[in-house]
Order: structure tokens, then sequence, then C-alpha cells
């Protein structure tokens, strides 16, 4: 499938990472950044280690977002509702926008093992509220080490993906199974993200306490095409 990804805060690990694997993968991908000559820099690199200079560039944060069918948010909670308050205008009609934010406490001087208590439930709720009508919202990658993926070691972890929007969860998933090693699985509604934010300030915890840097999630027991099965009534 084509499709045109711009990563907002591309420059940053998770961002970055993230376009590294999806270019590897034989996507296109836009680095978006407020700064457009960090973008350029952060492309080219990227550019570099996969070879693949036609599949990645970069631009300002707008007019990545502007060009892009997919867009994913990868900044930290602390500037996530006012970009997306800039970039309301520049989203694509129909477009679907992949939520990675963590309200870790960490935004606001406190300490990345904690989260921060969002009025709307979760960011991946708050960024719904802020992006236009028409603009499917789902909340995925919170919980991928960007360690692991700036490297070419298969990324052992689950991508719960929680989403209202069927098409929103589908992309999403697709693009989480690009990354060796990533399996997708249905997290239900959106705000189930809620559950999923709080799990990255866990794994924090798990990586200080153990000496690592790429601790992530496996969820046993569920069938290998679990994502693939249409959600329950309940859901």
């Amino acid at each position: 499938m084509s499709r045109l990804i711009a990563i907002v805060g591309g420059t940053g690990p998770e961002g970055s990472g993230l376009a590294l694997r999806w270019v590897r993968a034989g996507e296109t991908v836009i680095i978006g950044s407020r700064n457009p000559q960090r973008a350029l820099r952060t492309a080219a690199q990227i550019a570099e280690k996969t070879g693949a200079p036609d599949r990645v560039r970069g631009e300002e944060n707008a007019s990545a977002v502007a060009a892009a069918d997919v867009v994913v948010l990868t900044v930290p909670f602390s500037g996530q509702a006012g970009l997306l308050k800039q970039l309301k205008s520049a989203f694509k009609p129909g477009a679907v926008l992949i939520d990675t934010t963590v309200p870790l406490a960490a935004a606001v001087g406190g300490r990345a093992t904690r989260t921060l208590s969002v009025w709307q439930g979760s960011a991946a709720e708050q960024a719904a509220e802020l992006v236009p009508k028409g603009v499917a919202v789902a909340a995925a990658f919170q919980n991928l080490s960007a360690v692991l993926l700036d490297s070419e070691a298969r990324v052992e972890c689950d991508v719960i993906v929680c989403s209202d929007d069927d098409r929103a969860r589908q992309v999403a998933s697709e693009l989480a199974e690009k990354i060796p090693g990533v399996r997708a699985l249905h997290g239900g509604r959106l705000e189930n993200a809620r559950i999923v934010e709080q799990l990255t300030a866990l794994l924090v915890t798990l990586n200080r306490k153990h000496g690592v840097h790429g601790a992530g999630i496996r969820v046993t027991g569920l069938p290998n095409q679990a994502m693939r099965q249409p959600p329950r009534e309940e859901d």
C-alpha cells in the first residue's frame, strides 16, 4: 500500500527510530520539525543508513502534515496540545493521526517513572479533541524502545493499538508490523490508551532497575491473528 507518512517530532529519538524502520521497510517518510534544517539533517542521516534517499525527506512540521496521508506524533507531552493547535489547519481531510505521546511527569520537571493526570483521560484522547473533524486517531507505539528502533536488532515488543476508528487501527497495525519482531494487538477503544500510556512509566522503571534500555511488553495467551479479529460488541 502506497502512503506518505509524516512524523511530527521526527528529529527526536522515537520519531527518527520509527522513520528509520519504516524507510527500511519500503515506506516513504517525511521528517517533520519546527526547525527545517534539523529535519533535513535527520532525513539525510536516515537516507545514509538505509541507502534510500528517495524515500525520506525533511520539512517544517506544517508542510509535512499537509502532504501526508498518515501523521505520527512523537513529541513530549508538554508540547502536544500546543503543536496540534498550530497544525490543525494543515491536516488533510480524512488523514490518520497516530499518537505516541505519553504524559510522563518528566514533561513538567517530575520523574519519568510517573505519569500525569490528563483531563480527557489520556494523551491520545486529548489529541482526538484537538484535531479537525474527520481526522481519525489511533494510539500506538508508546512502549517501543527508541534505542532498539535506532539499531538493526529485532524489536521484541507488542504494540497495543487503541482507536475508535477501524481504519486508523488498521493503518497503525500495518505500520507496527513493518518493524521486525513487533506484533500489533487490538487494544480496544481509544479510552484504553490511558492504560497503555501508563505502562511506559513502568518500563522506564524496569530499564533503570535492570540497567537496560530496551524493556518492552509481550501479551501471552492470544491467538496469532489477535489483531485481525473483529472487536467484540463491548469493545
